[in-house]
């Protein structure tokens, strides 16, 4: 707290800087935590008499100084979070003591700098996420996807990706936080995928042809390396709906999910495509005649050559069931061993993806029966 020389000095020069120095000495010994009661009263009123002091440089002194105190008075720090940028911003950025309420209200008054504080907190709620999202400011919500305190709903991800997926500097960070939803990281593998096509085509001597082939390829490859791990039904049955309202539930994707072993994807996947209940798909699929596969690759409009892939797949899939094996990477060796095995002719086996693009073809329209 402040000594006897402290005051001393402060009546002999009550200065802009002797002003400062004084009230940023008491704001560090209170947010210390070592004042007793009667200290912090008093250190309260004179916070409540620094906040309306015309130097901007002392209200800014004060900010810094008890910007991380969880004891600050509310008042205080309201006032303070109201003021010029200079003397505000700390406190947005770091006081535990503002609400929700205050954050929303300074969101709704404030300029951009003031958003991107706010954005910028050790924590920030889906409800104030939602309201700096609704600002539409770039550089708000660059700052707000960057932050990974920062709670952000899938309703919320996809409203940014709707408005600025285009723009790296937000796409880039929301790829890279913790927690994302898989419909999200597929959005974000697509939006990745056009800009290389798009950095191929103006850079490279290709094709747009040849640079949407690699496109879909490592689109496919890095869509299906979302579900490794996975157990969650729920977000593989909405990553097949999104995959197929957007046009990207291929055959080719269809199969390089059955030989890594996503039979959940595989299954989601030609029930969606053939327009009929998952349950009904696996029956079709499991079929120990056979014929249950080949009608419902037939409605789905997958070639032959498809067929006896994903019939020796499954058949590598039922045997490492049945011998209790839960090893993916095994699985996915040995069907991968198995398949090129039985397809060696005319078949580069060194690149899967080459082998499953020829033998899957270019999907054809859905049919009915």
């Amino acid at each position: 707290m402040l000594s006897v020389q402290d005051v001393a000095r402060l009546m002999a020069d009550p200065s802009v800087d002797n002003r400062a120095a004084t009230v940023a000495k008491v704001g560090d010994a209170f947010s210390g935590g070592g004042m007793g009661d009667k200290e912090r009263v008093l250190a309260e009123e004179i916070f409540r008499l620094m906040v309306r002091d015309v130097e901007t440089k002392v209200r800014a002194a004060l900010s810094q100084s008890i910007r991380l105190s969880a004891d600050l008075p509310h008042d205080v720090a309201v006032s303070l979070a109201n003021d010029v940028a200079e003397v505000a911003l700390p406190v947005i950025e770091a006081s535990s003591v503002l609400s929700d309420d205050d954050l929303m209200a300074i969101i709704a008054s404030k300029p951009a700098e003031y958003q991107v504080a706010v954005a910028a907190r050790p924590v920030v709620s889906e409800r104030v996420s939602d309201a700096l999202v609704e600002t539409r400011n770039e550089d708000v919500v660059a700052r707000l996807v960057s932050n990974d305190g920062a709670m952000l709903s899938e309703e919320t991800m996809d409203r940014v990706l709707d408005e600025f997926g285009h723009v790296q500097r937000i796409s880039n960070p929301m790829a890279e936080r913790t927690v994302l939803p898989m419909k999200v990281a597929e959005r974000l593998v697509s939006l990745v995928s056009e800009r290389i096509r798009d950095h191929l085509v103006t850079h490279h001597d290709l094709s747009p042809d040849l640079a949407m082939d690699l496109l879909l390829d490592s689109r496919e490859r890095a869509t299906l390396h979302l579900l490794d791990g996975s157990t969650d039904t729920p977000d593989v049955y909405d990553l097949v709906d999104q995959l197929h309202a957007n046009g990207r539930l291929s055959a080719t994707i269809i199969l390089r999910a059955l030989c890594m072993g996503d039979l959940t994807f595989f299954e989601a996947a030609l029930a969606k495509k053939a327009g009929i209940p998952v349950a009904n798909a696996y029956q079709l699929i499991h079929d120990r005649g056979g014929k249950g596969l080949e009608r419902l690759f037939n409605r789905v409009g997958m070639t032959p050559q498809a067929l006896a892939v994903a019939r020796a797949a499954l058949e590598v899939a039922e045997e490492l069931d049945l011998s209790g094996s839960d090893d993916r990477l095994a699985l996915r060796e040995v069907m991968i061993e198995r398949v090129l095995t039985r397809f060696e002719d005319g078949i580069d086996q060194e690149n899967l993806d080459y082998f499953i693009a020829k033998i899957a073809g270019k999907p054809a329209p859905d049919k009915h029966v």
